[in-house]
């Protein structure tokens, strides 16, 4: 119990430390649904972070998840360096 509660607060700092970076984000809806998106972290809260979206027509929206969720795998984030990748995990 203490190892994931630690990963837990290493992925919500790590979350913490890119605020405004463009990330990629892939997310597993269930049944064989995934969806990839292209945004922004938003901020980070105790329990989840927002990441604004911009659409076509340039609209936005807004999605917010939990940290256990890319603990569980369900939700992936890959920071879009110019020059680099990383993958928060």
């Amino acid at each position: 119990m203490a190892k994931s509660f630690n990963k837990l607060i290493d992925i919500r700092q790590n979350v913490q430390e890119h605020i405004g970076s463009r990330v990629t984000l892939k997310a597993d809806k269930g049944r064989k649904k995934i969806v990839v998106n292209e945004g922004i972290i938003e901020n980070a809260y105790p329990s989840v972070f927002t990441i604004v979206i911009e659409g076509e027509f340039e609209q936005s929206r807004r999605v917010s998840y939990s940290y256990s969720d890319i603990l569980t795998s369900t939700v992936e984030l890959t920071v879009c360096d110019e020059c680099k990748q990383a993958e928060i995990m």
